[in-house]
């Protein structure tokens, strides 16, 4: 018997990414439910909490992922849950693999058993390319991958169960290896997250007018997540089960840059000071994609220009600091 309504199922639900997930596909007509955290705050899905159907779980107990399949069901699986920060990967090493690794297979494992699943959405990343010559590549989805960082190598690892489940059990795995991507209620463990939160506490006059920073020179490939996840929501609907594709814009724009365009959308005058606490023991110099695969076989489109992705998110964090929370 056919559903009046598709059920996706979100894993990460309450993350930056997850919510604003969420809110699109609850606009599409979808019945969406997410995985959360047991400890997991709510306030990036506040607003949507009455249009949710939520479940606590963690994702590194095989019989609770197993369970929540089993109770949903899905049409739809995305999975964005993972410990996400590159520079905290290097402190919480075991614990990235398990999350990230280790939780991937147990969804993996429990997915397999629904066969109504048409798509299995894993979100990978750009930075399991890590580094490679020559610097200015444009990246490309049959780059081999190289992982510097163990949040990368957990990326990479799991992209390859998912090849694994696809071809070994015909799971319609599709991977979407995301470049950077920013917006309203990104952490502020993220570069222009982290930028745009200190200007909106210097407008406040709760810093003083002096903005930290650590290495300003990486060019990387940076999208609004509004498309980031509208492209999630098209390869489900769209992409080719076992296939891996990048989501980007096709630019790279120096972090130097994005700095220098948040400090003029504000009236302050603030002075930037390098912060050598701030910088990644590893990095990446230049990270561009090419999005023609996502383009032309799942109609991906860039509709944001950065210039309106970083208003949106200094608004957002000037909301966050007078205590104003929106969704």
């Amino acid at each position: 018997m056919s559903r009046s309504r598709p059920i996706g199922f979100i894993t990460g639900i309450a993350g930056f990414a997850g919510s604003h997930l969420a809110e699109l596909l609850l606009s599409k007509g979808f019945r969406v439910y997410g995985g959360l955290h047991p400890r997991e705050r709510l306030d990036n899905i506040a607003h949507l909490k009455s249009d949710l159907e939520l479940l606590r779980f963690d994702i590194q107990n095989t019989e609770r992922c197993e369970r929540a399949i089993d109770r949903i069901r899905p049409d739809y699986i995305w999975h964005l849950a993972a410990m996400a920060s590159v520079w905290r990967s290097f402190e919480t090493e075991q614990q990235v693999y398990r999350v990230n690794f280790e939780g991937t297979l147990n969804l993996l494992q429990a997915a397999k058993r629904d066969r109504r699943l048409k798509t299995f959405v894993f979100v990978s990343s750009a930075d399991c390319y890590g580094i490679f010559k020559p610097k200015s590549l444009t990246l490309t989805e049959e780059q081999p991958l190289n992982p510097i960082s163990p949040y990368a190598l957990s990326k990479a690892l799991a992209e390859q169960a998912c090849r694994f489940y696809h071809t070994r059990y015909d799971l319609p795995v599709v991977i979407a290896r995301s470049f950077a991507h920013c917006g309203p209620r990104q952490s502020a463990d993220f570069v222009v997250a982290a930028f745009a939160r200190q200007v909106a506490l210097i407008e406040a006059d709760r810093q003083q007018p002096v903005i930290r920073v650590g290495n300003l020179s990486p060019r990387r490939d940076m999208s609004d997540v509004r498309d980031i996840v509208d492209g999630y929501r098209r390869l489900a609907l769209k992409g080719r089960p076992g296939r891996v594709y990048q989501l980007c814009s096709g630019k790279a724009v120096k972090i130097e840059s994005i700095l220098k365009q948040l400090l003029n959308l504000s009236q302050r005058s603030i002075k930037v000071r390098i912060d050598r606490e701030r910088f990644r023991p590893v990095d990446v110099p230049v990270q561009r994609g090419n999005n023609e695969r996502a383009v032309q076989e799942v109609g991906f489109v860039s509709r944001y220009t950065l210039k309106t992705t970083l208003k949106d998110t200094l608004d957002y964090w000037r909301d966050q600091v007078r205590g104003k929370h929106t969704g």
